[in-house]
């Protein structure tokens, strides 16, 4: 379930006080080439978290294949969707907390063995936030997925996380959604 028009949910104050627009309204064509990513793997005792969860449909597949999920976003909104959409759907609930990345509260986060996020790089603003959170958040021999339809800012970040020792490994995913066809690349970043 998500908004019927994320248009209507444009609060004036929140933009003109960081250019917050709800994004998280949106199933974006990277949340489902993540999900179905996800859908594959077995993460029975996988810590992980969910940057940017949206509506939250990559937090339900990782969920549903055993994860344990501490799903963020910037809008408490997004979150109560996300609660929504995995109790209704896989009868689980997971962590849910409030993030800026430009601001973040590490003490609360902890470190995690899986970072997911699908198309965060839509801001140039985000590239250096999260190249500067990611690496903070991973636990040692920890994994990042980012599922971006090839945004502009994307390779600025890729840049940052190889400086910080990341390797990428790309995997393409085709979605379709209603009647366009999105290419969106899956960046698997390991130290």
């Amino acid at each position: 379930m998500h908004p019927v028009s994320a248009d209507d949910l444009i609060d004036d104050d929140d933009f003109d006080r960081d250019e917050r627009l709800p994004y998280w309204a949106e199933l974006w064509p990277s949340a489902l080439a993540l999900a179905r990513h996800l859908s594959r793997r077995d993460l029975a005792g996988t810590n992980a978290i969910e940057m940017g969860c949206g509506v939250g449909l990559p937090t339900i597949l990782a969920l549903s294949r055993g994860a344990s999920v501490l799903a963020t976003d910037h809008y408490e909104a997004a979150l109560d969707f996300t609660i929504y959409n995995a109790s209704t759907n896989v009868d689980l609930e997971p962590e849910v907390s409030e993030l800026d990345w430009r601001q973040p509260s590490m003490q609360s986060l902890g470190t995690f063995d899986l970072v997911l996020a699908a198309d965060v790089l839509y801001e140039r603003k985000n590239v250096a936030a999260l190249a500067d959170l990611v690496p903070k958040l991973l636990a040692p021999g920890g994994e990042a997925i980012f599922a971006d339809p090839r945004r502009d800012e994307a390779p600025m970040f890729l840049k940052a996380m190889e400086e910080r020792g990341f390797e990428d490994t790309i995997e393409d995913a085709t979605v379709e959604q209603g009647t366009r066809t999105v290419e969106v690349l899956l960046h698997r970043l390991r130290r």
